[in-house]
């Protein structure tokens, strides 16, 4: 095991500025309210970590056994962050909620495309290329540990900012989320044709 604490240290900060837990908070507290005030932070933290921790170790195989290019999946991903965003910047709703809302929404969409989604694999993958599997593999265990503090506390955060702060921020995110969108395409799109 060649446990490098610098690594750990960049692996972990990447991984935090691409999962955006913080500025997720209003997607977060969206999805309770849709949920009907049921989120389970454990069961989407450990879903996601699980989601991650599978594809940092097999991920590029699934994706060429299927015959899916890094590229390709990460422009499927732009796509879903790309309308997440709209959401969030122009106050609509795109995606359909039905009855089973309530019993999927720890892990669909939260877990997965939200917490680990494109962008997070994607990372993964690029990290790969420069850093052992070990200290990836602690990165993603940090950041699942805050993930869950901060799906824990969503309804301190909402009582702390009320209506008009998670109103601000879901705006403000939303269009950093639409510019991570941009780019995770535009990256696919090179990885495609270059």
């Amino acid at each position: 095991m060649n446990i490098n604490f610098l690594e750990i240290a960049k692996a972990s900060m990447i991984l935090f500025a691409v999962i955006d837990i913080i500025g997720s908070l209003p997607i977060v507290v969206k999805l309770k309210a849709n949920a009907g005030g049921k989120i389970e932070s454990g069961k989407a933290s450990l879903v996601a970590g699980g989601i991650m921790l599978l594809f940092l170790f097999v991920g590029e195989k699934i994706l060429g056994f299927i015959g899916i290019d890094v590229g390709s999946f990460a422009i499927a991903g732009a796509f879903i962050l790309f309308f997440m965003a709209l959401e969030m910047v122009l106050g609509i709703s795109l995606f359909k909620q039905d009855e089973n809302m309530v019993k999927t929404a720890s892990i669909v969409p939260l877990a997965f495309p939200m917490i680990a989604g494109a962008g997070s694999m994607t990372s993964i993958l690029s990290l790969r290329a420069e850093y052992a599997s070990i200290n990836i593999s602690i990165a993603i265990v940090i950041n699942i540990a805050i993930v869950f503090l901060v799906l824990k506390m969503s309804g301190w955060f909402e009582k702390k900012l009320g209506t008009g702060g998670i109103a601000i921020i879901e705006k403000i995110f939303g269009i950093i989320l639409l510019a991570i969108a941009v780019k995770l395409f535009t990256t696919g799109i090179k990885n495609i044709f270059y």
